[in-house]
């Protein structure tokens, strides 16, 4: 969606920043009438923070499983507001995305599961600990009862995030760059075909192959390579 992100309010004069706030009335007088005062730029991106301290306090009082159930919830809400364009600009795919989109994944495994031994248990409760902070557990440390849900994760997420590339890509062509990334969404569907069966530090590869790829287009960094080097170490 292209908007005119800065924003003047017709009645008192304050100017804000929809990219910034998500606000449409003005931020002085509350005032809905406001004119843009720059071009109309791609936004796709919305104001937004993961906070799963709740979900947390529900361990000790509820269980693993609810704690999970109110923080996928929670996750959910905070992956609808990311669309990885900023006023036009591609942003980096993040930690916490991805951690969230584990958490969504994770539930969803330990609802078809009949028991969760230890390893498990402690692997989702490191997940849960640290997801809204942007920290996921080493992929060597996820246990195989949830290889699957690291996996689809990885792949959701890339995929996720390769759409907006794509348009970005539109937007300031690179031959080489689309390439790449048509490479990058190929080992993503293949991911997805096996539900996520693979080895996490292969899918943990494929993180790191649009990120370099998303360096060398948006800053110019030499790191086209290394994600080339990255998706054929996935062969």
């Amino acid at each position: 969606m292209k908007i005119r992100g800065q924003r003047e309010c017709r009645e008192c004069g304050t100017q804000w920043s929809y990219y910034e706030t998500g606000a449409v009335s003005c931020p002085n007088c509350d005032s809905l009438r406001s004119r843009g005062l720059d071009e109309r730029t791609e936004h796709t991106d919305a104001p937004a923070a993961l906070d799963l301290s709740p979900a947390r306090s529900l361990v000790e009082e509820e269980g693993l499983s609810e704690a999970l159930e109110d923080a996928t919830e929670r996750c959910r809400t905070y992956i609808t507001h990311i669309g990885f364009i900023h006023a036009g600009e591609l942003t980096p795919l993040s930690e916490t995305y991805l951690a969230a989109t584990e958490l969504v994944y994770s539930a969803r495994e330990l609802r078809r599961s009949m028991r969760i031994d230890d390893d498990t248990e402690l692997y989702l409760l490191s997940l849960l600990s640290g997801a809204d902070e942007g920290d996921r557990p080493d992929p060597d440390s996820v246990p195989h009862s949830m290889r699957t849900a690291r996996g689809l994760a990885c792949a959701g997420a890339v995929d996720d995030y390769r759409r907006a590339f794509s348009w970005y890509l539109d937007e300031h062509p690179d031959q080489q760059a689309t390439a790449v990334l048509q490479t990058v969404s190929e080992h993503a569907r293949r991911i997805e075909a096996l539900d996520g069966d693979v080895d996490p530090v292969m899918a943990e590869q494929l993180v790191s192959a649009v990120r370099d790829l998303r360096r060398y287009v948006c800053t110019g960094t030499e790191t086209l390579s290394a994600a080339r080097s990255r998706l054929d170490g996935l062969q």
